[in-house]
């Protein structure tokens, strides 16, 4: 499998872009309460247009404000979490990283559960989630500072392992603490992932972190592609390569721990779709960037749709990415071994 031309690139992202709106509205279609697709579009416009749309209010209250949150949710954590994954796989010259090499996903699970301990409000677990993923990635960068080394990347990198076995043993430390009849069944649940809280208030405060990290990185993205060169061209190039680095790390971060905190800790997002990505739209971060952007939604909208559909129980995404991604990143990877060879 070839990647496609940068001519046709506009084609493809126009093509990935019309899959997305047509699986956004199949899932706000679908579910245990059936509705039609003429009832989503006419509920749809008749709330962009501020006016009732004549259906029955529960038809409408399932719609709005039921699946619609949920949908919005599930393609920003599914975005995010794939801008996140090609910016670090951009920055350090390595498709096998994710965004949790630099712990962000284990201290936004430690500052979740600790909130879920003291029986704090949800928006509090959120909060503290998102303070536990920038403490981490704070602990990352000044301990990596601190020892320095010969290669930055590489000392960044092994800095994020420890840092992030630190945060699991805090949480594992939570979990051994948490009453067993209901704290600690609530922890675990969280740390498969969940969008089941996902309201318009929990969805439009992710929205803001998702959108400051994700925005400069897609105004970056020509700028990050140059990191790719030695870093003697690229700083010959009137490049700022340090300042570069480290506002690519805080962007991606901060779009991670915003995702994380809205829906819990949802792994291979970040790893299995820029590498997709990266396969059919080629290694330019320019094109791998957007593209990552629109299949991660799709791909988080997917998973969660069967998820709450297709089993009498609701399974936690965390799980189905888990066993999607592991056998999809395997595929990915054996393909790119025999592109390469």
């Amino acid at each position: 499998m070839a990647s496609v031309h940068p001519a046709r690139f506009g084609l493809v992202l126009a093509l990935a872009c019309a899959l997305l709106a047509g699986l956004a509205l199949a899932s706000l279609a679908i579910g245990r309460f059936p509705v039609g697709f003429g009832e989503v579009a006419r509920s749809l416009a008749a709330a962009m247009a501020g006016h009732a749309s004549g259906l029955a209010a529960n038809v409408d209250a399932v719609i709005r404000e039921v699946r619609a949150p949920r949908v919005l949710a599930a393609m920003l954590v599914g975005a995010a979490l794939s801008g996140a994954g090609a910016a670090f796989q951009s920055l350090f010259k390595n498709p096998l990283v994710s965004p949790d090499i630099l712990g962000v996903s284990a201290g936004c699970a430690l500052g979740a559960g600790a909130a879920v301990l003291l029986a704090l409000p949800i928006a509090a677990v959120q909060a503290l989630a998102f303070g536990g993923g920038l403490l981490a990635v704070a602990l990352v960068v000044a301990i990596g500072t601190w020892v320095g080394g010969r290669d930055p990347l590489l000392t960044l990198v092994l800095t994020g392992v420890v840092v992030g076995s630190l945060f699991g043993a805090g949480i594992a430390l939570v979990k051994l603490v948490a009453d067993p009849y209901n704290e600690l069944p609530a922890i675990t649940f969280w740390l498969l992932g969940s969008f089941s809280s996902a309201g318009p208030r929990e969805a439009a405060a992710a929205l803001v972190p998702a959108a400051i990290g994700i925005v400069p990185l897609a105004l970056l993205r020509w700028r990050v592609d140059a990191l790719s060169l030695p870093e003697d061209e690229a700083r010959s190039l009137g490049l700022a390569v340090t300042p570069l680095r480290i506002a690519v790390i805080a962007c991606a971060t901060l779009a991670t721990a915003g995702s994380v905190a809205l829906a819990g800790t949802i792994g291979w997002v970040g790893l299995v779709i820029p590498h997709a990505a990266r396969l059919i739209a080629g290694a330019a971060f320019a094109r791998v960037l957007p593209l990552s952007l629109v299949l991660g939604a799709a791909f988080m909208l997917v998973v969660d749709t069967v998820c709450r559909t297709a089993f009498p129980i609701e399974v936690p995404p965390g799980v189905a990415t888990a066993l999607i991604g592991t056998p999809a990143f395997i595929a990915l990877l054996a393909l790119s071994f025999r592109r390469s060879a």
